[in-house]
């Protein structure tokens, strides 16, 4: 494939370095200094667009990509008020969209894992249940939006739990998720479940960008040619 990467600080250049890697060529690179290459011209021979930048300008990139028909994987977390008219443009254009706060291969089975221990633990009020997550400084948004993935997992299926903030909470009804920032850090995310008898736990810990890297150009060849949204559980089968 003939790839577009837009955003490219750390995660973009790993991105780079993985899609050739796997025999695919990058066409197009977009960053702050040339953000006027992002035109018609430049998009006309690009498979699939992978957008890695900031709450604030994602919703922005995805949409005008989508408008002009390319297919775009987007991992920018914090815009996602925004997602259902994205998927709208997705839609009305005939192309492809995939959003996921986590590319990861390893955390989008540690999804799967959170939802599990939520169902086996729903009947247990016993156990207080709390998030935490540590990133590096450079990290836009708190919580991360794995870790706020990871809450509204637990939302959806602990029907005691109502709602979700990033802080200590005193409040029965609420998730806390607390958020660390300290270098260098790639990502950690821990679930814990705690009672007074005893406490479970499951943790995710990345080691670099790499395994983010990968699964935003799997979702990439996922989407070729497809139309539609689709999540990370599509392109892994889960």
């Amino acid at each position: 494939m003939n790839l577009a990467i837009i955003g490219y600080g750390k995660m973009g250049k790993a991105i780079d370095a993985i899609a050739q890697k796997r025999g695919h060529t990058i066409g197009l690179i977009i960053d702050l200094e040339n953000r006027h290459d992002l035109n018609p011209s430049n998009l006309k021979a690009i498979d699939v667009v992978i957008e890695f930048t900031t709450p604030h300008t994602a919703y922005e990139h995805v949409t005008y990509c989508l408008s002009q028909q390319k297919p775009v994987v987007c991992g920018s977390t914090g815009w996602l008020q925004q997602l259902e008219e994205a998927k709208k443009i997705a839609e009305e254009n005939q192309t492809g969209l995939i959003v996921a706060s986590n590319f990861s291969v390893g955390v989008n089975l540690f999804f799967e894992l959170n939802r599990q221990l939520a169902r086996l633990m729903q009947n247990h009020p016993e156990y207080e249940i709390a998030i935490k997550e540590i990133h590096h400084t450079q990290k836009k948004d708190a919580p991360s939006g794995t870790a706020i993935s990871l809450a509204e997992q637990i939302l959806d299926t602990i029907p005691r739990k109502k709602n979700w903030v990033n802080g200590p909470s005193s409040s029965p009804e609420t998730l806390s998720i607390i958020s660390e920032r300290t270098d260098p850090a790639p990502g950690t995310h821990h679930v814990r479940y705690a009672s007074a008898i005893d406490d479970i736990e499951i943790i995710h810990t990345a080691h670099s960008r790499e395994g983010f890297a990968e699964g935003a150009v799997l979702a990439a060849e996922f989407l070729h040619g497809k139309k539609g949204f689709y999540s990370m559980k599509e392109v892994l089968s889960l």
